[in-house]
């Protein structure tokens, strides 16, 4: 009996419930960072909260439970921005945005300028699966830029504006 070739399924088995189970456990933070920044934003925006109450309630996270990395003033802020910055996105964004990090997420929302940007690194950074550092280089690299400066994206752009469109479909990144 070899035991590589016996024991392959095995590992490969442990692998892939491992790479489902880190899925799951994204999906429940994201869906997390969204609701509490859906939260925060709603009692701001109905002037029953100020910021000096959401330092409160970053205070009282941090006491509560100081075990609990994320929840500063800062990480909530940055969680009612994520909720602000896609609340009104299409439907074909906010499929995905439960597919990447949240480090991914906090780069795109830093570095991108536009929400044509985010979306076209949204899309590309849940099929080509980046990591947070190659999702770095490919925007230092400019890949939005250059690709929309390319005349194949020219076309299809003009296609999408003559349809109504504000941004890009999914269909861009399509095999």
């Amino acid at each position: 009996m070899n035991p590589v070739t016996h024991f392959a399924e095995i590992l490969t088995l442990i692998q892939q419930a491992r790479q489902r189970a880190i899925a799951s456990v994204n999906r429940e933070l994201i869906d997390l960072y969204w609701n509490v920044g859906a939260y925060i934003s709603q009692k701001v925006e109905t002037s029953e909260w100020g910021d000096g109450t959401v330092v409160q309630l970053a205070d009282y996270l941090q006491q509560q439970h100081p075990d609990w990395k994320g929840f500063s003033y800062r990480g909530l802020y940055r969680m009612r921005r994520f909720y602000e910055t896609y609340c009104n996105a299409p439907e074909v964004l906010t499929a995905v945005l439960s597919k990447i990090s949240w480090t991914n997420h906090l780069t795109i929302l830093a570095q991108c300028k536009t929400p044509e940007e985010r979306q076209f690194y949204l899309l590309l950074t849940t099929k080509e699966r980046y990591s947070s550092r190659e999702l770095e280089r490919q925007i230092a690299a400019g890949i939005y830029e250059r690709v929309m400066l390319s005349p194949n994206v020219s076309a299809v752009r003009t296609h999408l504006q003559e349809q109504g469109r504000d941004s890009f479909d999914e269909g861009i990144f399509r095999d």
